[in-house]
């Protein structure tokens, strides 16, 4: 395992290339899930400072907070509710420009501005997602989505 990381400069595309097969070497021997996907949180949060990166696990036909980095958060999700619960709901990913402008939003912190949230899918049923936050609007875009996805990919073979 990877003692450190490298942290790479520059456009957010050569950001990803870079943490991405890190993160990948972290987590590729170990079995643990809690653990893999609290060193995800952290290479992510190192490399990018967003303002709170985490995952919510379906437990109970709810979404309960896991591993994550940043100020305390929401505990509990409904299906439907805010921007992880839709996500959730639609099995898709949703990119959120403004927090205020999306019906719903859960306000677990005033200083979040912009979201996004993809779903952790196995064998067709959602079995949690990845909740990224920024304290500054129009944060996230498609190069996130893409990238973002390549490493939900990684984790939906070892959840």
């Amino acid at each position: 395992m990877a003692e450190e990381l490298i942290l790479q400069q520059g456009q957010k595309a050569e950001q990803y290339q870079s943490i991405i097969p890190q993160i990948q070497a972290i987590i590729e021997d170990e079995t643990d899930v809690i653990a893999n996907l609290a060193n995800i949180c952290a290479a992510l949060k190192q490399q990018f400072d967003w303002f709170w990166i985490g995952f919510y696990l379906v437990k109970d036909n709810e979404l309960v907070l896991g591993p994550f980095q940043g100020p305390i958060a929401c505990t509990r999700i409904a299906i439907g509710r805010g921007v992880c619960g839709s996500a959730w709901q639609q099995q898709q990913v949703i990119i959120v420009p403004d927090v205020d402008q999306f019906p719903g939003h859960i306000a677990c912190s005033s200083a979040s501005r912009s979201e996004i949230v993809l779903p952790i899918m196995k064998n067709g049923e959602c079995l949690g997602v990845l909740d990224i936050d920024s304290s500054e609007l129009n944060q996230f875009d498609e190069v996130d989505a893409k990238y973002l996805k390549q490493l939900i990919a990684m984790i939906e073979n070892f959840i």
